[in-house]
């Protein structure tokens, strides 16, 4: 390990922001599958620590390194993620750095100049409006500061007052019907879905921090969208003509994968006569049943917990189970135990590339258990769709570059003969099965000049390669 990984490593474990067990995770992550990545940019895509965390971190790394004779690669690429949240970042995540203001493409520059001041006091709805309308993916209302919006990848701040605690506490829980105010008020912590007349339906979470309560929306399509949409392989359609097993689709959060999921579960819907279950937390997507009978549950508004709702949908006669997210032992044991008993099983991870997780399914086992567990897997996996979302070179949106692991026998094989480290050699060598490896899927974005070097040199496993063109 390079010398800058491990002070990153050894000032994140000090200060407590991660554990000894997940500093260990992504140093076996780095020596097997990307050792050229920096060890803070694998703890940030697996979610372990915050973007404000690494930025301070990694600050905190050059300084002690800069003692030693031991500079900061001028080089060294930022990703459009960390540069539009260090543009708004104040000192204190920075350790007393200066803010600097990211220049902005005109047409974002030219939404964030217009004044919305006049939405002060009238509602969540009139924000929600007016992110609908240009084209935003999420939207902020945080006590203590204006209302901001990522749109494009970027965070735009609106043209707006400063959002006073209890304004904006007032206007957050006029939305929660009365089962949600009380569990909020209870819990300080809420996650939920809503609709709006005319304005779709939108995924939620508030939660109370030092300056007041804040609530964050993600804005759901008003209509689901079709493979060709989003930007996703038309050969991903393979995967809704099974009876049984587990397909998985996987990415960082943000990275597109319940509109994927969602496109996969209407293509069923429309082209085949079956029961579909899903089991989301909460519920995103709303389907019409056509051709199949669609049930919907959500967790903790129609079912007590994931394990007990896919333990429940065994009974309940399904030919398809959706899980939202597979996040502990008990759903991925469950979702396994489904996909085994002859139920085709759709569920979503936070894994980055299909290596990866299919080592985190695994990992989750005991060790007593691992032998069963990866037999199960090898007979049950049909595919993995690892996805990212990439800023466009224009500035006018996100395109998904997007990894296909589709299970063969020598697949099946070395994840039954604990070889997973080896899948990467049988993608390279899969593409008449239709694999795709990620690095492959971002440089045809870059020849066709969808994304620039920059970025690709960011979001690829292997940015050496990239750096060479």
């Amino acid at each position: 390990m390079r010398e800058e990984d491990k002070i990153f490593i050894k000032i994140a474990v000090h200060n407590r922001i991660i554990t000894k067990e997940e500093a260990e995770e992504c140093r076996e992550i780095q020596e097997n599958t990307e050792p050229d990545k920096d060890i803070g940019q694998i703890l940030l895509d697996l979610d372990y620590i915050s973007e404000k965390q690494f930025a301070a971190i990694d600050k905190a790394r050059w300084k002690h390194l800069a003692k030693k004779g031991i500079t900061k690669p001028k080089s060294r690429p930022v990703s459009s993620k960390l540069r539009s949240s260090s543009a708004s970042v104040g000192d204190e995540a920075m350790g007393g750095a200066e803010a600097k203001k990211i220049k902005l493409p005109p047409n974002l520059a030219k939404i964030e100049a217009k004044d919305v001041s006049h939405f002060y006091g009238k509602g969540v709805k009139n924000y929600l409006k007016f992110a609908r309308q240009v084209g935003a993916s999420d939207l902020h209302l945080a006590s203590g500061a204006k209302p901001f919006m990522r749109l494009n990848g970027h965070i735009i701040y609106m043209n707006h007052p400063v959002l006073e605690p209890e304004v904006n506490k007032k206007q957050l829980l006029e939305i929660l019907d009365e089962r949600d105010r009380e569990k909020f008020l209870e819990t300080l912590d809420l996650d939920f879905s809503f609709e709006l007349e005319g304005l779709g339906r939108f995924r939620a979470n508030m939660c109370q921090q030092r300056r007041g309560v804040d609530g964050t929306f993600r804005l759901i399509p008003q209509k689901i969208p079709t493979l060709k949409e989003l930007g996703i392989p038309e050969s991903v359609r393979k995967f809704t003509t099974f009876h049984q097993g587990l397909v998985l689709v996987t990415g960082p959060a943000g990275s597109g994968k319940s509109s994927t999921l969602a496109a996969l579960i209407e293509i069923v819907n429309q082209e085949r006569h079956d029961h579909i279950i899903t089991v989301e937390d909460p519920i995103e997507f709303v389907f019409e049943s056509k051709g199949c009978n669609v049930t919907q549950r959500q967790v903790e508004r129609h079912t007590s917990g994931w394990g007990t709702a896919i333990r429940a949908a065994l009974r309940e006669d399904p030919d398809i189970i959706m899980i939202g997210e597979m996040r502990d032992l008990d759903t991925i044991s469950t979702a396994i135990t489904a996909a085994e008993t002859g139920h085709l099983v759709f569920g979503t991870l936070h894994t980055t590339n299909a290596i990866r997780t299919v080592d985190r399914i695994l990992d989750v086992f005991p060790p007593k258990e691992q032998a069963q567990i990866r037999a199960m897997v090898s007979e049950s996996l049909r595919g993995i769709i690892s996805q990212q979302l990439l800023p466009r070179a224009d500035g006018t949106g996100m395109v998904p570059a997007i990894e296909l692991l589709f299970t063969t026998s020598a697949v099946s094989n070395l994840i039954r003969e604990a070889r997973t480290f080896q899948l990467y050699s049988v993608m390279q060598t899969g593409r008449k099965y239709g694999m795709k490896l990620m690095d492959e899927s971002i440089m045809e974005l870059l020849r066709k000049k969808v994304i620039d070097k920059e970025t690709a040199i960011y979001y690829a496993n292997d940015p050496k390669r990239f750096e060479r063109l």
